[in-house]
């Protein structure tokens, strides 16, 4: 067959591109300290710089003594003077966009976009597209249909600033060459509503050559479970041209075992790490492990040990000073005027050569109610060894703590909604209970000083954690699930959705 156009042109630039990342692998630490001279120069005429001792600023060591780790909460009085109309306050001029995001403490969060940091926001993704068609040979996708399940490219103002979803202000700058190869449409796009959103996204692809589909796992699968009711049919025989699938937001693992089965057959899997703040990593090599740190695009990173991120002064790591397999916190300093941003997430290196790293979960999002401090790497692990083991599906799940005010009767409590119930439930607790003993040295010892209770698994009913989701206003977009908490807010919530006769058997 003749190859089309599109992929035809996609090639020779996709090889271009390519050898530029290879590049860059090799220059990284020292395009780190490049970055880092150009934001502190650009930065030093904008109020926060001039706050913050820029001009004294010569390297790393000065940085951190004049600027501390900062979370949103310490940036608000800035965005309210942009908000305001007031230029340089941190970046020159004034942003061209306001990332609109839902914070656990903050509320709504205004993240800045400028003019110099969009291109690290559109050519990251674009970049991972073209790096997979050389590592896989694979061109025809770009002659196909592709869908991007996003928030609203419907934009607000804000003090004058165009303001959204960074998923609906991304699809303004989806070059024109591949509009006609977009889906769903933009009227489509802009309805607020999940469940109204997701039926004319069904509609309108179910019987398009749809190619790539790009989406958080969660939702890509309630999108493939809507096709599947509609048709009968499994995904591969609805599209059957269909071989990319592009993910990111959650680990990819507790999903992965149902969409490949919704699909039926292997698929291509491309991993992003996209937030607001940056787009601070891709999967270069959709046959490895891990995604290549984005070192060259305007983002200045630095790396504190999860354990001393609450100290006052911690330890703030560059590039050339990480560890393997150490559990770090990210922070970021951007050509968007983020300085020393605490984006929240945990990850760990598992190359050095390149810097590839996997996102590990959130500072926040972690269970110390007892001094054992699990967090989300942690459960995940523990829950998926278990159930590759017996061939169960997980569809989602949170761990909460459960106090009890007796001696030695609390333990922790696992919301699973599964695909398929284990046979045994008490036994598979008990795997996964043993799992987290192995993962988690203090878990370990409550448990076996008789601290804690082995865990506890409560069976949701099917579709519960999407009706928690649509009844606290969270249904799609870029929602998540937190995996764990120290409160009992969404365990609580949760008890309108457990399956009570399998709850009562454990």
């Amino acid at each position: 067959m003749k190859m089309k156009i599109k992929s035809f042109f996609a090639k020779p630039f996709a090889l271009y591109i390519h050898k530029q990342i290879r590049k860059s692998m090799l220059t990284a630490a020292t395009d780190q300290e490049h970055i880092f001279q150009t934001l502190i120069k650009t930065g030093l005429k904008s109020e926060f710089g001039k706050e913050h001792h820029f001009e004294k600023i010569k390297d790393h060591d000065d940085f951190v003594k004049n600027v501390p780790i900062k979370d949103y909460e310490d940036f608000k009085p800035y965005i309210e003077k942009i908000k305001q109309g007031r230029h340089n306050i941190l970046w020159k001029g004034l942003p061209i966009y306001f990332a609109k995001t839902s914070g656990t403490t903050s509320g709504i969060k205004y993240i800045p976009i400028t003019k110099d940091s969009i291109p690290n926001h559109i050519n990251t993704a674009r970049n991972a597209l073209l790096c997979y068609m050389i590592q896989s040979g694979n061109t025809q996708f770009a002659n196909g249909k592709m869908i991007f399940l996003s928030g609203s490219p419907d934009l607000e103002r804000v003090g004058g600033i165009p303001t959204g979803r960074l998923s609906g202000i991304v699809n303004h700058h989806i070059p024109r060459y591949l509009r006609s190869n977009q889906l769903p449409s933009f009227e489509t796009n802009c309805i607020d509503d999940w469940e109204n959103k997701l039926d004319k996204i069904v509609d309108e692809t179910i019987g398009e050559r749809m190619t790539l589909i790009s989406g958080i796992p969660p939702w890509v699968q309630m999108y493939f479970d809507e096709l599947v009711k509609k048709s009968g049919k499994k995904i591969k025989d609805i599209f059957p041209e269909f071989s990319v699938l592009v993910q990111g937001g959650v680990n990819f693992e507790p999903y992965k075992a149902k969409l490949l089965e919704t699909i039926g057959k292997p698929i291509d899997i491309i991993e992003l790490y996209p937030a607001s703040e940056g787009f601070f990593a891709f999967q270069d090599n959709y046959k490895e492990e891990g995604m290549l740190l984005n070192t060259d695009s305007g983002i200045f990173f630095e790396f504190v040990p999860a354990a001393e991120i609450m100290n006052e002064n911690p330890t703030r790591l560059t590039l050339k000073d990480v560890k393997l397999n150490e559990n770090y916190v990210l922070i970021v300093s951007t050509n968007a005027g983020l300085w020393a941003y605490n984006t929240g997430d945990t990850i760990k290196f598992i190359s050095l050569n390149p810097f590839r790293i996997a996102v590990t979960g959130r500072v926040k999002h972690f269970i110390s109610a007892f001094g054992e401090h699990v967090i989300g790497e942690e459960v995940e692990s523990a829950l998926l060894k278990a159930a590759d083991a017996e061939n169960i599906k997980i569809t989602e799940f949170t761990v909460a703590p459960k106090i009890s005010h007796d001696e030695n009767k609390s333990y922790h409590e696992w919301f699973i909604e599964f695909e398929n119930l284990p046979h045994n439930l008490k036994q598979f607790a008990h795997k996964v209970n043993e799992n987290l003993r192995k993962k988690n040295i203090y878990y370990d010892d409550l448990i076996k000083g008789n601290i804690l209770q082995p865990l506890k698994i409560i069976p949701v009913q099917k579709n519960g954690f999407i009706n928690y989701m649509k009844s606290v206003g969270k249904l799609g977009g870029q929602n998540k699930v937190p995996r764990l908490s120290n409160d009992r807010v969404i365990a609580d919530e949760l008890q309108h959705w457990i399956k009570k006769a399998a709850a009562q058997s454990v």
